[in-house]
Formats: C-alpha cells, structure tokens, sequence
C-alpha cells in the first residue's frame, strides 16, 4: 500500500499534491491533539479522513479512472470540510448553513460522475451507441439524487441504531398533524406560534424546556438536504448538456468529469 500511495504521488499533480499534504498534516496534527485530550471518537474521525483521503489513489490505481486536478482538489476539500470542520469543529452547529452547503457540493460532485460514467460509454468506440444529451443528462441527475437518498438512509440507520445525530434537530414554530386530532379523523389539526416544547423523561421526574419552538427530529434537515442537493444535481446536469452541445465552448467542464485511463 505505501509503495501504491508514494507512486500516486509521484503522477500526482502539483496542485493537487500541495492540497493533499497540507490537509493530511493538518488532519494529523488535529488526531494527535485528540488523543491527548483523550478524545477516541475525534481520533477514530481523524483516522477516518486519512484513509477517505486515499479515495482519489484507489480510483486511480485499482479503477484505472484519471480523476481532473479541480474534481481531485474539491474531493478533498469536501472530506476535510464534512470530517474535520464539520463534525470535530463542530461547524455544523457553528454555522447554520454549513451542512447545507456541503449537500449541494455533494450534489454536483455526484451529478459529475454519473455524468461522466454515460458520458464515457457514449464516446466508446468499442460500444456502438449514441445517447441524446438530454438522456445523459437525465442520467446525472438520477445518479446523484439517488446517492443522495441513500445518504440519508445511512444518516437514518445510524441516528436509529447507534444513537447519534446525523439528521440533525431544527427548532420549527409551527407544525400541522392528524395525529393530535382529537376526533382522530383524517383533517390535520395546524399548531402556530409554538414557543417551546416541554420534554419529560425519566418516568416525569426530570424534564428538559426547550424555548423557540418545537423541536423537529430530522424531519427538516432530511428535506433540506435532499432539496439542495437536487440543486447541485440539478447545476451539473444543465452544465453538462451545454457541455455535450459544444464541447469546446464548455471546455471547463472537463475539470469535473474522470475519465478512463
């Protein structure tokens, strides 16, 4: 494996090469400030980033898929933001639009590589077909809202099973439900201006008050994250058919899409 990584290195770009060495020393350096704070589950994230950081090199070598310096660049970027910044710097919780942001990369990312996945068959000699633009484009976006979709699934099984808080919880003010119906008919009874919602616990010993509203588990995050990243999705399939249309105008587009070695 070391032999594999010093020559991926080697074909590496520079640019490329600079952005992987400073993110892994910085990835490094954050693991072993962890361990001394004793902190296993930021160092288990830090070990994580690093072999997430191998990702470009796997697809390099073992799919023999050349990944372009922008697309490798923003891989990287996006892991460290996600890993690092995001769940041990908690910029999750610092910055409101954190996980948003990094759901429509995610979206684009996605709707580059499904793009590119047809857009290389479309191109093959060796396969007599021909794909209208609009069909692969089509297929990007399918690509990437199912990559999407299936990321909540995990972000689902893993709040449900494990016990953590990957949907994270938002604060909403208003809600409508059939459930509080106290007919139980099917018409949704419509809370407005909820100004906190009173948790019990505890068998009704203890209760926790939580002031602004009601609070929502994961409902909204899910929707959210799914909606911008239908966004990212969405971006790249309209850029990528402009692509297809005319290649050479659109030629900056090849910054995002791998191509077969």
């Amino acid at each position: 494996m070391r032999k594999k990584i010093k020559e991926w290195l080697k074909d590496t770009d520079k640019k490329t090469l600079i952005v992987y060495s400073t993110l892994r020393a910085l990835v490094i350096l954050i693991m072993i400030i962890q361990i001394l704070q004793k902190n296993w589950e930021a160092a288990f994230l830090c070990i994580l980033t690093l072999i997430l950081f191998l990702i470009p090199m796997i697809i390099d070598k073992k799919l023999k898929i050349e990944l372009p310096t922008p697309l490798e660049i923003t891989i990287l970027l996006f892991i460290f933001s996600a890993e690092i910044l995001g769940e041990i710097q908690n910029f999750y919780g610092k910055f409101e639009y954190w996980d948003l942001i990094l759901h429509t990369i995610n979206g684009f990312l996605c709707g580059a590589i499904g793009f590119s996945l047809i857009d290389i068959l479309n191109r093959s000699k060796k396969l007599h077909i021909t794909l209208s633009p609009i069909f692969v484009s089509v297929v990007a976006f399918s690509f990437s809202m199912t990559i999407g979709i299936l990321w909540e699934f995990f972000e689902y099984g893993a709040d449900r099973i494990v016990k953590l808080d990957m949907q994270k919880d938002k604060i909403v003010e208003n809600f409508s439900s059939v459930y509080i119906n106290p007919n139980k008919e099917n018409v949704p009874i419509v809370l407005n201006d909820i100004d906190k919602t009173i948790i019990y616990y505890d068998n009704g010993n203890k209760k926790e008050v939580i002031e602004g509203g009601y609070l929502d588990l994961g409902k909204e995050d899910t929707m959210e994250d799914l909606f911008v990243n239908f966004v990212g999705a969405t971006g790249f399939s309209l850029i990528g058919y402009l692509y297809i249309k005319n290649r050479d105008k659109y030629k900056i587009v090849e910054g995002f899409i791998p191509t077969i070695k």
